[in-house]
């Protein structure tokens, strides 16, 4: 059995949430704290000519975490590039970046990496959606053409990022077509982390602006919400927890989901440094594998 620590992250090029300020050597002291085996890392600049410091984002953490990397190159510009990036501190044993722009104005792509964990081949594939409702809908059904083409039948899959699914509609085509499931609504109850009420993200969000300190930057935790039953008294997963934006955490956008795992725990980490790194708060999860 292996136990395999994931964390989900979109690193907002390296920039804190306003985009004033470089913070990627933080985020390399954050991560360095989790731990992680698997990084799956969105906003990632694979090249910046005009800053030394956030160039080759990847390769940078990767060094500083002992892990090996690969990147996927979607949006280029004259100076700059980012992509998607998974670090990993198993073999990365191949990896592809397939192009799954929708238009022209957002370039977007997905990272698929073959790692070896123990006896087992893991698929992991590293997403950032489209803003754009039917772009998404588009851009999974990529996704899920992909799975179904290049992964054999009950292989252990990984995918995590950014899916700007605020509405939580995609969730259902990727459950019923690929047999994943998201990590919070599969996690022991008491283990996952629902993001602060509305009233406590108002009173952290009044901390940081006026220089204190919201929360500690270990995770927090809280008792899941009870289950709900719906309409036909069928059991209804809890709903994805909210990251965005990290300073008042709002908007449910980032996933991690799985298969052929079990779920020991999932959080979401949130207060300092996370307020201080990028405009999402990051997903933690871990994971058994047989």
């Amino acid at each position: 059995m292996s136990v395999v620590r994931i964390v989900s992250y979109n690193i907002h090029k390296g920039l804190s949430a306003l985009g004033k300020r470089e913070s990627v050597q933080e985020l390399r002291l954050g991560l360095h704290g989790l731990r992680a085996d698997l990084a799956f890392l969105q906003e990632v600049q694979g090249r910046n000519d005009r800053s030394g410091t956030l160039h080759e984002q990847h390769q940078m953490l990767a060094a500083a975490l002992r892990l090996e990397a690969a990147y996927g190159r979607n949006a280029v510009y004259r100076h700059t590039d980012h992509g998607n990036a998974l670090l990993s501190r198993f073999p990365i044993l191949s990896h592809q970046n397939q192009d799954i722009s929708d238009h022209r104005l957002e370039q977007r792509g997905l990272l698929h990496a073959c790692v070896a964990i123990g006896r087992h081949e893991v698929h992991c594939f590293v997403v950032h959606l489209g803003l754009f409702a039917g772009s998404r809908t588009r851009q999974v059904a990529a996704l899920v053409s992909r799975i179904e083409e290049a992964v054999p039948p009950g292989a252990p899959i990984l995918i995590a990022g950014d899916f700007n699914d605020w509405n939580n509609v995609l969730s259902d085509i990727l459950v019923r077509r690929l047999e994943v499931h998201e990590v919070f609504a599969t996690a022991p109850r008491g283990n996952n982390v629902e993001l602060p009420r509305l009233r406590d993200s108002v009173r952290m969000l009044g901390k940081v602006l006026r220089g204190g300190e919201a929360t500690p930057w270990r995770l927090r935790a809280s008792l899941a919400s009870p289950p709900k039953l719906g309409m036909g008294n069928e059991l209804l997963a809890p709903r994805p927890p909210r990251t965005f934006p990290a300073i008042f955490p709002w908007l449910r956008l980032d996933r991690i989901y799985q298969r052929g795992f079990s779920v020991r725990q999932a959080s979401v980490l949130y207060g300092r440094p996370w307020t201080r790194l990028s405009d999402h708060a990051p997903l933690l999860a871990e994971l058994e594998l047989p």
